[in-house]
């Protein structure tokens, strides 16, 4: 009602209010802030309605009888199971842990882990509307992302490969769902992430928006210019930051006239692949270890791949 009312009478609110005196920084935040959430949010409903839906429909054992049996052969049918499955990061912890639990092999799991929140084609759609006039960001991302999940994949397989790395303690994760109907199941499981990942996106926004606007111009454009800089400070951001792989694309897109392509392709890679809130859940699944040494891989594989596409591509 409120938004429907200042759509029509926003110049006499704005009069009456005497907004033309409130500092033009923060009018600044306001407008950087919504547009990123407004370009967002289409991408995320779509983005949570998929997921509800797979959480609905789709059993593990079918998922299962789609992997080959082989060690290596497996991940990649497993890297490219975010094309039929588009799950936000969010959504993909429990599932991936409720898979290792049958019997799925850990480093398959961590594939579909990484790679299921940035190989999908809503995230394909959100990244192309984002940088249209920069199609190598689109084409880099994916093609980083997934050979960044093999390494990740085959290292972890060498390093974990006989051990239990599944904490015991069972989250309840709606057991009572199954009586009721499976598409209001869908809505039900929609809506709790779309107010999950949509706090989360707001948080991030807002952060961007003031980084943006207070954050000196001339020491961005120094860091965003410094090709081994750059990358690392845009993962660190990533990693804080914590959005929706469905929405990052267009908060990246916000700094590409300060960073380098290849700092915003190791934001973009980075982010839906793990970020703090998706390492508070990784602590609550995972035994401490694994989640220390599987941060550190991810982090030193997406930097190594940047760096060689900044040398020898871009």
């Amino acid at each position: 009602m409120l938004f429907v009312y200042l759509f029509f009478f926003a110049k006499q609110v704005k009069e009456f209010l005497f907004i033309n005196q409130v500092p033009a920084d923060f009018a600044n935040i306001n407008t950087i802030f919504l547009s990123i959430v407004m370009e967002a949010i289409p991408f995320i409903l779509l983005g949570v309605f998929a997921s509800a839906l797979i959480q609905s429909f789709i059993s593990e054992k079918t998922l299962q009888r789609m992997l080959p049996k082989h060690a290596f052969l497996a991940m990649l049918p497993a890297a490219l199971l975010g094309i039929i499955f588009p799950i936000c990061e969010c959504a993909i912890i429990p599932v991936v842990r409720r898979l290792i639990k049958k019997g799925l092999p850990l480093h398959v799991g961590i594939v579909i882990l990484v790679t299921v929140p940035i190989l999908n084609p809503v995230v394909f759609l959100s990244t192309y509307f984002a940088f249209p006039h920069n199609a190598p960001v689109l084409y880099y991302r994916m093609g980083l992302a997934f050979l960044a999940a093999m390494l990740i994949g085959s290292a972890i397989y060498f390093i974990f490969k006989d051990k239990n790395i599944v904490k015991d303690s069972p989250l309840s994760h709606h057991h009572h769902t199954h009586q009721r109907n499976r598409w209001i199941q869908t809505l039900h499981h929609a809506s709790e992430e779309f107010f999950d990942t949509g706090k989360y996106l707001i948080i991030g926004s807002f952060i961007a928006s003031l980084f943006q606007t207070y954050l000196n111009r001339d020491i961005l454009v120094s860091i965003g210019t410094n090709d081994s800089i750059a990358p690392a400070v845009m993962m660190g951001f990533a990693y804080v930051l914590s959005l929706c792989s469905e929405a990052d694309a267009f908060v990246a897109s916000s700094f590409s006239s300060t960073f380098t392509t290849g700092s915003l392709i190791a934001f973009l890679v980075l982010g839906p692949m793990i970020d703090l809130k998706n390492t508070l859940m990784l602590f609550a699944y995972f035994r401490k270890r694994f989640v220390i040494a599987f941060l550190f891989l991810i982090f030193s594989i997406v930097y190594g791949l940047v760096w060689i596409l900044q040398a020898f591509v871009l």
